[in-house]
């Protein structure tokens, strides 16, 4: 297998782009990822995307949008995994030129979530959930993650505002970050006073619908030469690429509060990688829910059993911590486009190992790790890169 790296990146700002269709967004990420990578060669794209035939009533998404770049006889594949759909695609493109079917492939990760209601939003996001066990009672994902975070308060003790840190810190990182759909720092308070959606998640512990689209150019890293010259910014190498599933529905888990998928994906990402937790530069985690962030570091590592929600408390999560997360604002204030989740997480991994992340630079960032999550840990796809 050859190694692959990333030559490209592009995308835009996450908000509500209510003027322009999915294919549009998703063409002014691909078009500025070629544009960096300096070529126009694409022997195969692959879209990653959860809504579209839900909200939009379009499927064979990724050929629409191959159609709208001027691709031509290439292969083409929407990827679906809920929301870890963005970090699958990237999964399947490189494998792809890691295995010499393809020496160039383009993976977008894009959504359209707000030309539709919120009911109807709602409903579509429902559909990664276990339609016949939990969605047809009317479990919605908040109400999930309200399920899984109340318990773990009650098992570990954890204060009303102990995962007030995780959304301070994602606001005071997105500030930095002219993507983010969100730009402004929040307090205690602000945390505190936050009105409740589903006991105890409030909206400061839930990240927000919106549209975006983030794209990358992946090569093998042997023919990084012929594409990387003159002020090019660099390659970024995928040092492992590894995903995992635990079961759909939340009351079929061994322990619902243990992201086994998570654990089981991180560990091979070690092991593929050959670099341990602590060699970590910063972590891009997903932050869907506050709760997530908790049990993401739990699993991956850093933090014993029922001690993930310490990290925020002490800031150790926070820029000069311990292991940063959410560095560009995570997806609480960066925004949560739930397929292009996983390509965001992507291009500002790469943003931070080339040291072009502004104010919100992690210094002497050299290893960065990716982690998606679909449903409520059904399915987790983890990345590391190294600049």
């Amino acid at each position: 297998m050859r190694k692959v790296s990333i030559i490209g990146i592009g995308q835009i700002p996450v908000g509500e782009h209510w003027d322009l269709s999915v294919r549009h967004i998703a063409y002014h990420a691909i078009a500025a990822a070629l544009e960096e990578a300096g070529t126009d060669q694409v022997d195969a794209l692959f879209v990653g995307n959860m809504l579209s035939g839900a909200l939009l009533s379009q499927e064979h998404l990724g050929t629409l949008i191959a159609d709208f770049c001027g691709f031509r006889n290439v292969e083409t594949a929407k990827i679906e995994s809920a929301c870890s759909s963005g970090a699958s695609a990237l999964r399947v493109g490189h494998m792809a030129v890691a295995s010499g079917m393809h020496d160039v492939a383009v993976v977008c990760g894009v959504e359209k979530m707000t030309d539709t209601t919120g009911e109807n939003t709602t409903a579509g996001l429902a559909t990664a959930a276990d339609a016949e066990y939990e969605s047809a009672h009317g479990v919605t994902f908040v109400g999930l993650n309200a399920l899984i975070m109340q318990r773990y308060m009650y098992e570990f003790d954890v204060p009303l505002d102990g995962f007030a840190g995780f959304s301070i810190n994602a606001h005071r990182n997105g500030a930095h970050n002219a993507n983010a759909m969100f730009q402004k720092p929040i307090s205690l308070d602000t945390y505190l006073n936050a009105p409740l959606i589903a006991t105890p998640i409030n909206i400061m512990d839930s990240s927000p619908v919106c549209d975006g689209a983030a794209a990358a150019v992946l090569v093998a890293s042997e023919r990084v030469g012929d594409f990387v010259t003159g002020h090019h910014p660099g390659a970024v190498q995928i040092l492992a690429s590894a995903s995992a599933n635990d079961t759909i529905a939340l009351h079929d888990r061994r322990d619902p509060l243990f992201l086994e998928a998570a654990y089981a994906s991180s560990q091979k990402a070690y092991v593929e990688s050959g670099v341990t937790p602590a060699d970590i530069s910063f972590f891009e985690l997903h932050d869907a829910f506050t709760i997530m962030s908790a049990l993401s570091l739990e699993a991956t590592g850093y933090a014993r059993r029922g001690e993930g929600w310490h990290l925020a408390a002490d800031d150790a999560i926070g820029p000069n911590g311990r292991i940063p997360i959410s560095t560009m604002g995570g997806l609480k204030s960066r925004g949560h486009p739930v397929g292009a989740t996983g390509m965001y997480q992507i291009v500002e991994t790469v943003q931070q190992l080339r040291g072009e992340a502004g104010e919100g630079q992690i210094a002497n960032a050299s290893i960065g790790m990716a982690q998606n999550i679909g449903g409520s840990g059904a399915t987790i796809v983890t990345h590391i890169l190294g600049s």
